[in-house]
């Protein structure tokens, strides 16, 4: 019996694409994942958790796309210069 993520994966190898998200523990099967890849992936994500905690970027106060995309660049850089 396949899993129920089996034919996701199947079809995303089919297309080229790597998988980085590792499976369940406790599959009969278990899949692979590419742990280098998820490890970037992780990073990124906890990049995006800590620009969120900035209000209005989380809200999108400014419209403007190049006042957005400004007021980005300014929290990432204080969140990467400033320890927690």
């Amino acid at each position: 019996m396949m899993a129920r993520a089996d034919w996701l994966r199947d079809e995303l190898k089919a297309r080229g694409v790597r998988v980085c998200i590792p499976a369940r523990s406790g599959r009969n099967r278990p899949a692979t994942h590419n742990r280098k890849l998820y490890r970037k992936r992780c990073r990124i994500e906890n990049a995006f958790a800590r620009l969120k905690d900035w209000r209005a970027l989380a809200m999108r106060y400014t419209r403007c796309g190049d006042l957005f995309l400004s007021a980005i660049a300014l929290a990432a850089a204080v969140i990467f210069w400033l320890p927690l």
